[in-house]
């Protein structure tokens, strides 16, 4: 028998790599992908599964507790896997409202739901739903910022710089007091900077093309030195599988690339692959690099050590970022070639 699960924005660009590959890997579940559509949200990332039985997309607010506890009702969900979030720094800038209730509310409108179905009491699971698991998606940009050296380790103490990172580390709290103090079976993972198919085009990666191949301007920001550690994103689809079936109760789990590189080393190695899929008459794309005015807030470095994902649960990531960045710049050529 099919057991159900809830994925919560699965429309976005990590959740709707997620739900094909967990699908294909896991066939007695089926998905129910909740998801508010809001700009970063688009079904066409999930035409792959949106005839398969085993999945079904439901549109809604996770905020809406009404809503959540009706979902819960009728699905009985044996699992929650949850991804929605507010994520783009510059709009937590402009905007830091929205993340606080997304992020921070939603989360625990979610985990307060879960916890009034699954348990009877305090460290008490009702018999239907022993076992069963939340598993919250979170980023290293909650630990703040790095110097020259040093990785984030799950240890590393909390300095989020911006109202998105502090708007997540505010709901991983909120998760981990859920585990400590009711014992709800939750896991968190903390992942570095994601890239791949299917990401919003207001992000650095997809900038960077887009922009290249309108022959505009590719915005930098500051002097361009800004490094992170990328991750490609089926990668970590497959960590955040494994740590949410074998990963223990209660702990945290850094889901990292081994890939840091600066944001200059990036824009030059996008120009330099599009010089040679799609050449422009005269000219390289890096003509196009143009440096703005730097972000408030911007932290200089991170760089995750994924050491205990690595050793006990046996998770290894299949790109560098040299293998991956081909791939990602494949797909987004045959998305913009179709005018999408």
């Amino acid at each position: 028998m099919l057991e159900n699960i809830l994925v919560t924005g699965g429309a976005g660009f990590i959740g709707a790599n997620f739900i094909p590959y967990f699908i294909m890997s896991n066939p007695n579940f089926k998905v129910i992908n909740v998801d508010k559509l809001t700009y970063a949200g688009d079904l066409k990332n999930l035409t792959e599964v949106e005839n398969e039985e085993r999945y079904e997309f439901v549109q809604g607010d996770i905020c809406n507790r009404t809503f959540i506890e009706e979902l819960f009702t009728k699905y009985q969900f044996k699992g929650v896997i949850h991804f929605a979030a507010e994520s783009h720094v510059d709009n937590s800038i402009s905007g830091p409202e929205a993340f606080i209730k997304t992020n921070v509310n939603g989360t625990f409108t979610l985990l307060d739901i879960t916890r009034n179905v699954w348990m009877e009491s305090p460290f008490n699971y009702k018999e239907a739903f022993k076992g069963c698991r939340f598993h919250h998606i979170s980023t290293d940009e909650v630990y703040g910022t790095l110097g020259k050296t040093g990785l984030f380790k799950e240890t590393t103490p909390y300095a989020p710089n911006s109202p998105y990172s502090a708007s997540k580390a505010s709901s991983d709290l909120i998760v981990r007091s859920y585990y400590h103090t009711y014992g709800l079976n939750v896991v968190t993972t903390n992942c570095s900077n994601n890239y791949g198919p299917k990401q919003h085009d207001e992000k650095l990666i997809p900038t960077i093309i887009r922009k290249a191949l309108s022959k505009e301007p590719i915005p930098i920001y500051g002097d361009g030195l800004n490094i992170r550690d990328w991750l490609y994103v089926l990668d970590h689809c497959k960590g955040i599988d494994l740590v949410y079936k074998n990963g223990v109760a209660g702990e945290t789990y850094n889901i990292g690339g081994r890939n840091e590189r600066n944001n200059l080393y990036i824009v030059n190695t996008i120009c330099e692959i599009l010089d040679e899929k799609k050449p422009l008459e005269e000219g390289s794309y890096a003509q196009f690099i143009t440096f703005v005015k730097d972000r408030p807030g911007h932290d200089r470095r991170y760089a995750i050590d994924a050491t205990k994902i690595e050793k006990e649960l046996g998770w290894k990531a299949d790109e560098n970022f040299e293998t991956g960045i081909i791939k990602t710049i494949d797909w987004y050529l045959t998305k913009y070639d179709k005018g999408l």
